[in-house]
């Protein structure tokens, strides 16, 4: 039986600026950092938790060079994969991003029946949705009834 996951992939043209973005951004903490031979095992982290997401760069030894190739054009038009993430004041770490440089928001904090959500894009296309579920702290705007 299956009880926990333990570590998620998500694929990024270079680790060291994923590293950077994903610590020093987003917010979450380098795990573990490990080389054997030329590959590099890097994950992140939330801070406390122990679930990681490995940071992957296509090629070898797990990808022949044609395919790295093709995983590059991929992620960089951002269509492998993404991320979601909770937190517990949306509205605020979207200050915070703001703050520490984080441009490419693909979506501001916006209420819904669920909660609040907003979208990030990180360096290399990868999307990521960060989620503040429950009651909105913020009343929705009411939509427009034509009729």
């Amino acid at each position: 039986m299956i009880t926990k996951l333990n570590v998620a992939s998500i694929m990024v043209l270079n680790k060291d600026e994923a590293l950077d973005f994903y610590v020093n951004k987003l917010g979450l903490e380098k795990g573990q950092d490990v080389k054997q031979g030329s590959y590099r095992w890097l994950t992140v982290r939330v801070p406390g938790d122990v679930t990681e997401i490995s940071l992957e760069e296509p090629g070898p030894p797990v990808h022949d060079e044609a395919t790295a190739a093709h995983l590059r054009e991929l992620i960089a038009k951002g269509a492998l994969g993404g991320l979601v993430f909770k937190a517990d004041d949306i509205r605020g770490l979207y200050e915070t991003l703001k703050s520490r440089g984080v441009t490419d928001f693909t979506q501001e904090p916006t209420d819904h029946f669920y909660g609040t959500d907003m979208g990030v894009r990180d360096p290399f296309g990868n999307a990521i949705r960060i989620l503040q579920q429950g009651k909105v702290a913020h009343k929705a705007r009411p939509t427009k009834s034509f009729g």
